[in-house]
């Protein structure tokens, strides 16, 4: 049974779909949708030009559900882990107006631009993490190395040891001698932030964590705002009702405090109220997004001016992660 167990999971490891496999399957597919190939030569053609394993096994599905009948929509619903409810919603409103090319590029560019946002945001979050990772390097070494010559230096004087240095000594010596505890403790201490963070309360710790933590909070915000009026934007222009879209771009924000300030403002809306109002006076809406809703409201263009407003958003994460990269990585940063 575990053998069996075992081979499941280096399967599922195997065929694990990539973003990068998702957003190449779909710009592919747009292209040649937008070139007047019929649903199914272009999934077979599609399906041929991919390599990705996974991606093979899913658009192979996908192919045989559309050739016995099935809308693509409906195929890959089939697959959820492959294709969230943007997604979905982005292809079924393809399919019912014509336009499924148009509704592919858009989501191949929404896509394009999370994955890219995501590297910068995990490339500003793994410098801080090599700065500790060097510090308790360099302490380590130091306990190992230099605290006990310290030591054999006070014995050769014939004097006592600093209360300070009694203690470095100490934790030299249960470093060295005792090493396998520290070990032990630090695989509990993952372990259980492994597992506390699948949990509901870690999760929702997470998400309130990402939003407050002072050094990462405005990347953040900016983050899941521009990722919320993006979303919203690409919806609502292929024709996908304003409370639709609210639904579906709460889901999108992959963090659940927002997700449920969304789902709130979406109760006031389908209670009579406009988009701007109900956004406004939530905690982590920043003021751009019903600022510019208002706007649309008036001028009658509210995706395109929810889409400036996540221009506005992904312009100002480009430049707060360049600035923190520097106040990390510069000797007079952050981190001294």
């Amino acid at each position: 049974i575990e053998a069996e167990d075992m081979n499941g999971w280096l399967a599922k490891m195997q065929n694990k779909v990539t973003p990068k496999d998702k957003i190449t399957f779909t710009r592919q597919f747009a292209t040649l949708i937008g070139a007047g190939l019929p649903l199914s030569n272009a999934l077979r053609t599609v399906n041929d030009q991919t390599n990705a394993k996974g991606m093979k096994i899913v658009i192979e599905e996908v192919l045989a559900d559309v050739e016995s009948g099935k809308s693509l929509t409906d195929a890959c619903e089939k697959h959820p882990e492959v294709f969230d409810r943007v997604y979905l919603a982005l292809v079924q409103a393809g399919e019912m107006s014509g336009t499924l090319d148009l509704s592919l590029k858009r989501l191949a560019d929404q896509q394009e631009k999370d994955a890219a946002v995501m590297a910068k945001i995990r490339g500003a979050l793994t410098s801080p993490l090599i700065t500790l990772a060097v510090i308790i390097a360099v302490m380590v070494f130091l306990m190992i190395e230099v605290v006990p010559q310290v030591e054999d230096l006070y014995i050769s004087l014939d004097k006592d040891l600093p209360a300070l240095t009694s203690v470095m000594v100490a934790g030299a010596n249960f470093l060295m001698h005792q090493w396998y505890v520290i070990l032990i403790m630090v695989v509990l201490i993952v372990w259980f932030m492994i597992w506390f963070l699948r949990t509901n309360v870690g999760i929702r710790w997470m998400a309130v964590f990402k939003l407050n933590v002072p050094m990462f909070k405005g990347l953040f915000l900016r983050l899941y705002n521009g990722r919320f009026a993006r979303t919203m934007q690409n919806l609502m222009s292929t024709g996908v009702a304003l409370l639709d879209s609210m639904q579906i771009s709460a889901e999108a924000m992959n963090n659940i405090v927002l997700q449920e300030q969304i789902e709130e403002a979406e109760k006031k809306v389908r209670a009579g109220k406009p988009l701007s109002e109900a956004l406004q006076g939530a905690d982590y809406i920043l003021p751009l997004v019903p600022q510019m809703a208002a706007i649309g409201e008036e001028s009658g263009k509210m995706d395109e001016m929810l889409g400036k407003a996540a221009k506005v958003y992904e312009d100002e994460l480009d430049e707060q992660v360049a600035v923190s990269k520097m106040e990390i990585t510069s000797p007079h940063g952050a981190i001294p």
